[in-house]
């Protein structure tokens, strides 16, 4: 590839580039950075105009014209659905004189999951596409350009290319061959074993709870599961980021790739949470309630989610962004990373010297919280 010009072109959809081609850039692992995710965000309005997360993928083709390395990159007006937090940034650089937004983000829209962010034929192709938006972010007068949630595997390759780097915590549950959920109990305190019986018996007591994958998820469904979306969303983000339309598509393009976890009162659903399967993991994404029942929430989001992937042999659980009450729940602590380029120097070495400070309070605060984990002496999750 040295021996050639190597010319990087940006686009306004990804829904416009092949998907088979895509696809076999992305991988089968992660459901979230595959062309059907990424374009029902477009075709449903939730990304484009209007939104602030304008498509802006950019990609590199081989001799034979067949992509050989993508982002799913988006140009931003502004810092919301990103769950990676650089509003001081842009508040410093502002006040510097200087425009923060458009910026340009390396993500999957509203989704906190980690996953590839480089989607490459071969890594040798890294250094050219990292190289492309960079160019791209000097050319234009960017302020930065920010990649977030990037699998731990692709961290070399943006160290590699000078990129800043970020580490932050969530929640996740691991399977150290469990085999059931009575084994994973098994691995907790006593005390902790006999709460989480009862927080289960209470939340299941007088409903239902069913969980649907594929044809079996209809419209009625969506239209449930919509409205608990909308609470959730109105009281966390002032307003929701996925369109009904969103959820319609889900169910048409990639309704395999999904499980949905309802609770039922006679027949009625009453809450809901919303997950989507990887070749490995759970990704807990959403979730919401027209009847507020005690430890409901623990039970859909955490339990079942549980549940579900020790019977479907998936290595791990991620229940989404923030909340440490997780922890009680046998979720443990683990380490997230951004990578963030930054053309000025001078606002460079100051975050630089941010991120620095922060990744040591972020690890010392991981090794309190791993200390605080409710498994019994000997089986703590690493």
């Amino acid at each position: 590839m040295s021996e050639r010009a190597i010319t990087a072109e940006v686009g306004r959809s990804i829904a416009a580039l092949d998907a088979a081609q895509w696809d076999a850039l992305a991988g089968p692992d992660n459901p979230f950075v595959s062309h059907a995710f990424l374009s029902l965000l477009e075709a449903s309005g939730s990304v484009g105009r209007g939104t602030g997360w304008n498509p802006a993928p950019i990609t590199i083709r081989g001799e034979d014209g067949r992509l050989v390395a993508a982002l799913p990159a988006y140009l931003k007006s502004h810092s919301q659905g990103e769950y990676v937090f650089d509003h001081s940034w842009a508040h410093a650089w502002e006040n510097a004189g200087g425009h923060y937004y458009p910026k340009l983000q390396i993500s999957v829209p509203f989704t906190p999951a980690t996953g590839p962010r480089l989607l490459l034929a071969d890594p040798e192709w890294a250094p050219a596409i990292l190289s492309a938006a960079e160019n791209l972010t000097d050319q234009n007068g960017l302020s930065s350009v920010h990649a977030t949630f990037i699998e731990p595997a692709q961290l070399p390759l943006f160290e590699q290319a000078g990129w800043l780097m970020r580490s932050d915590t969530q929640f996740h549950w691991h399977d150290d061959g469990y085999g059931d959920f009575e084994g994973f109990l098994g691995s907790l305190t006593s005390r902790k074993r006999k709460d989480l019986r009862k927080e289960r018996a209470r939340a299941q007591e007088g409903v239902e709870i069913v969980h649907l994958t594929g044809d079996a998820i209809t419209e009625a469904h969506w239209d449930a599961f919509w409205i608990f979306y909308q609470d959730t969303g109105a009281r966390k983000w002032g307003h929701p980021y996925l369109t009904r339309e969103a959820f319609s598509l889900m169910g048409r393009t990639m309704a395999d790739r999904i499980l949905l976890i309802l609770a039922q009162v006679d027949g009625h659903p009453i809450a809901g949470a919303l997950n989507f399967i990887g070749s490995d993991t759970l990704y807990g994404r959403y979730w919401g309630c027209t009847v507020d029942k005690p430890f409901l929430h623990f039970e859909l989001c955490y339990y079942q989610a549980i549940d579900a992937a020790l019977a479907r042999g998936l290595r791990r659980v991620e229940a989404g962004a923030q909340g440490g009450h997780k922890m009680a729940r046998g979720y443990a602590p683990e380490l997230t990373w951004s990578a963030h380029y930054i053309p000025d120097p001078g606002f460079r070495r100051a975050v630089a010297d941010f991120l620095k400070r922060e990744r040591a309070a972020v690890a010392a605060d991981r090794e309190m919280l791993t200390e605080m984990l409710p498994f019994r002496k000997g089986e703590r999750q690493a």
